[in-house]
């Protein structure tokens, strides 16, 4: 963590707070917890494990968890044993049951699933490295759809680790300006949340040098790149859809403004959805429209900002998109190959619902959700779904993520690790155990979660957990 007591503030950048904080003893405050260490936060991956369970796994462990008011799956950590051991290292998190997240970045879901409680398409815009995507997906069940895009093309790996890692399987992702969707999408999801790129001035706690590049002259062009996405954004909302716009920074011209912009613009066909009663305590953030300003010193977190808006009618559609989509490399399963597919996949401990259905690529299953399909032919998928299999002339080659989504831990073919083979399996070194083990494929779980698939070879266990999944360094068990 760099040290905070060096943070940078440029001399416009405290001009510009003290409007905003015209009191003097808050934006004394602001600076003062501006230099503060962030606390750490976590959210309980629900797709996995229910917080209650997640309480009693993790209650022998030094760990002391503070609920976060603004989402039951999130708390504060603070650990005794925080400096020998990284909260990413730990069992728990390597099994997906949790996800390293700050605080105030839960908020966006939590105001998009109060004013949408049960959307059937979500659309998360910017979507990497996926905390919002998987807190979307949990709050889904895994059922429906969402489309996660991210641009840059950097963070797409990271996103889709960060999806299987968690058991994400309702997901299909896209690599594109976020500003095309209006035009190739139109009126095509329930909600839609826009966590748009942002100038960051809300991240200074975990990152000293964040406005040592900063300008109102940049946050203006930010602002007008902004404007584009949220009106892209809005096209693609469905009559009657949620919108969640946030940011991670504090000024009103990416904030407030950006907002008001787009209720200029479409003024009969969207209202503001005031967050004042979101959660215990969210009078302290809201702003006379019925946002969210969350200062750094109102809940000791990162700065943030919030906005819910629903879209009351139709506007007018943009022009289409002139690029060429080619041809869908996949192709759905007949229904007896599903048959056998599901058959197959049913003797191994995998087991689906009807909201995802199979398709073919080449030798390749995949398991797409079924919500996703009217989209395919419209817009480039990078992903969609996660990877089931693939055939080999004697039958199935299951794929790692689906034992992460989908494996029974309870199933007659599930082995259950000790700590240390454990870590020896993180390790992606084969195992010894010194008991029986069921013949061929094998369920691998620790803690009564699946985290991969083997064989049994005489008497190893065959690891197959994937090299690029492989870790080193200091583990859980040591």
């Amino acid at each position: 963590m760099p040290d905070s007591s060096r943070v940078y503030f440029p001399p416009a950048f405290l001009s510009l707070m003290q409007q905003l904080l015209p009191v003097t003893t808050e934006f004394d405050r602001f600076i003062a917890i501006s230099q503060q260490p962030l606390r750490r936060s976590l959210r309980v991956n629900t797709l996995k494990i229910s917080v209650e369970d997640f309480l009693k796994l993790v209650a022998p462990m030094a760990w002391s968890l503070t609920p976060i008011p603004w989402c039951p799956e999130g708390f504060w950590i603070s650990r005794d044993d925080g400096d020998t051991l990284p909260l990413g290292s730990t069992a728990e998190h390597l099994a997906g049951l949790f996800y390293i997240q700050e605080a105030s970045s839960m908020l966006p879901v939590t105001a998009l699933f109060e004013g949408c409680p049960a959307p059937e398409r979500v659309m998360d815009v910017a979507a990497a490295p996926g905390s919002k995507t998987t807190q979307i997906a949990a709050r889904m069940h895994n059922g429906g759809a969402i489309l996660a895009n991210e641009y840059s093309a950097s963070r797409v790996k990271v996103l889709h680790a960060n999806l299987s890692r968690c058991g994400v399987s309702n997901t299909a992702m896209t690599h594109f300006d976020g500003r095309v969707f209006g035009a190739a999408l139109p009126e095509s999801f329930d909600a839609i949340l826009l966590d748009a790129p942002c100038s960051g001035e809300g991240v200074i706690r975990k990152d000293a040098d964040a406005l040592r590049n900063w300008s109102e002259a940049s946050n203006a062009e930010i602002a007008a790149t902004q404007r584009e996405l949220i009106d892209s954004a809005f096209h693609a909302l469905r009559p009657g859809g949620t919108l969640v716009y946030s940011t991670c920074t504090l000024n009103q011209d990416e904030n407030q403004q950006v907002v008001a912009w787009l209720l200029g613009r479409y003024p009969d066909a969207v209202e503001v959805e005031p967050l004042n009663q979101l959660f215990a305590g969210a009078e302290k953030a809201a702003t006379a429209e019925g946002y969210l300003h969350v200062f750094p010193q109102l809940f000791d977190s990162e700065g943030f900002f919030v906005a819910r808006l629903r879209k009351t009618a139709s506007i007018p559609a943009l022009p289409q998109p002139g690029y060429k989509l080619g041809k869908l490399p996949f192709s759905p399963m007949s229904r007896a190959q599903q048959q056998d597919v599901i058959a197959a996949a049913a003797k191994c401990g995998l087991r689906w619902d009807e909201q995802h259905t199979l398709w073919q690529r080449d030798k390749e299953i995949w398991l797409f959700p079924v919500a996703i399909e009217p989209l395919l032919v419209r817009v480039r998928f990078s992903r969609i779904g996660l990877k089931l299999a693939e055939t080999f002339p004697k039958g199935y080659r299951w794929q790692h993520e689906a034992a992460v989504a989908l494996a029974d831990p309870q199933a007659a073919n599930a082995v259950e690790l000790s700590s240390a083979e454990a870590e020896e399996w993180y390790r992606g070194r084969d195992i010894y155990p010194e008991r029986d083990l069921p013949a061929g494929e094998l369920i691998i779980c620790h803690q009564q979660q699946p985290i991969g698939f083997a064989k049994t070879v005489g008497t190893r266990i065959k690891n197959n957990y994937p090299r690029d999944l492989v870790r080193d360094g200091k583990l859980f068990s040591v």
